[in-house]
């Protein structure tokens, strides 16, 4: 059987399959649906548990020969493998389909691994769970549905949000699973009730760099320069890494090239906004910033952040830093030539 992780309530419910497979690119879902499995394996008699993580030199036989030998009081058992990568080897994949293929009563076996390419999802292996047992792939949250997926793990957590706090949390995490559940975890602790605001959302992310981050970028954006530096700075001081950095700001720009594309020659600047679902608290910033920055100057901030990723890779000269101050004054200002790298502004933070 093959089917995604947000599916498995229906085959968790009656008699567990022997065999269970979970992969995908996003771990706190992949660990989430193996917890499921060892809920339910538990509550049908899997009383033992036994883990094996599997790395380089791995002793596949010994795995084969421990699952065929039966405890002295003969109770059920998961054995668990988890997979560093999703590519366990000959030996490995032949054990594997061995195990899926020949079912044990009294013998469940999970596996979890990171995503599978296609060809890795062809193999005997991988074939041999999708026949025997339960294939279960978990796929990326999509941007769209992310404060869905937020909104339905607050109401888990017994908590409701107002809709401009789950936009606000899913503009945070950024598709990041982990931390919209580890924010979640936070605001449990200290929302005030269980209704949570955009305050209580603000105060929880209050004090974390990746909060930082997001200050940079509404300082540029409302043209504060002297702001946006001075929390540049403190990023620097901080040790946040360059990329997070430049990932904040190009986020912010990538959305003002393509609100630019929509505005066109119209003036209707507040109609585009919310036709392109702005949160409605950043719709002022980017306001100001699509009077502020014309196309030509929008242009000239792609090539200076394609620049910039390139230093911060070490694939083209300059300072990292300093380049990302050339940045930041390049969407907080208007009218005046990009600063450049030797601008005696920039050159200390």
């Amino acid at each position: 059987m093959k089917t995604t992780v947000d599916r498995l309530g229906p085959v968790l419910e009656g008699t567990l399959p022997a065999a269970w497979l979970i992969t995908g690119d996003e771990p706190l879902l992949v660990a989430e649906a193996a917890d499921q499995v060892r809920e339910a394996a538990r509550a049908q008699g899997y009383t033992q548990r036994e883990l094996n993580v599997v790395e380089r030199g791995f002793d596949w036989d010994a795995l084969l020969n421990a699952s065929r030998n039966l405890s002295l009081f003969a109770e059920r058992r998961i054995v668990e493998l988890r997979l560093a990568t999703p590519r366990p080897g000959e030996r490995g994949g032949a054990v594997l389909a061995g195990l899926a293929g020949d079912p044990d009563p009294d013998r469940l076996v999970l596996v979890t691994a990171p995503k599978l390419d296609a060809a890795t999802a062809r193999t005997r292996w991988v074939r041999a769970f999708e026949s025997h047992g339960v294939f279960a792939q978990a796929w990326p949250v999509e941007a769209a549905a992310m404060p869905g997926w937020i909104g339905a793990r607050l109401r888990r957590r017994g908590l409701t949000a107002d809709r401009d706090a789950i936009e606000l949390l899913a503009s945070r995490c950024e598709g990041n699973l982990l931390a919209a559940s580890q924010e979640i975890d936070k605001l449990a602790l200290l929302a005030d009730g269980a209704r949570v605001g955009v305050e209580d959302v603000l105060a929880s992310a209050a004090d974390s760099a990746r909060f930082d981050v997001f200050r940079l970028a509404d300082a540029a954006l409302a043209g504060d320069a002297r702001r946006a530096l001075r929390v540049l700075a403190g990023l620097r001081r901080e040790g946040v890494e360059p990329v997070l950095v430049s990932w904040s700001l190009v986020k912010e720009l990538r959305t003002l090239v393509s609100l630019r594309a929509r505005l066109g020659g119209t003036s209707a600047v507040d109609r585009v906004l919310e036709a392109a679902r702005v949160w409605p608290r950043r719709r002022p910033l980017f306001r100001k910033a699509l009077l502020r920055l014309t196309p030509d100057r929008l242009a000239e901030l792609q090539q200076l952040a394609a620049r910039t990723d390139l230093a911060i890779k070490g694939q083209a000269p300059g300072q990292p830093w300093s380049l990302l101050g050339e940045l930041v004054l390049g969407l907080a200002l208007a009218g005046a030539p990009l600063p450049q790298a030797r601008d005696p502004l920039l050159a200390d933070f």
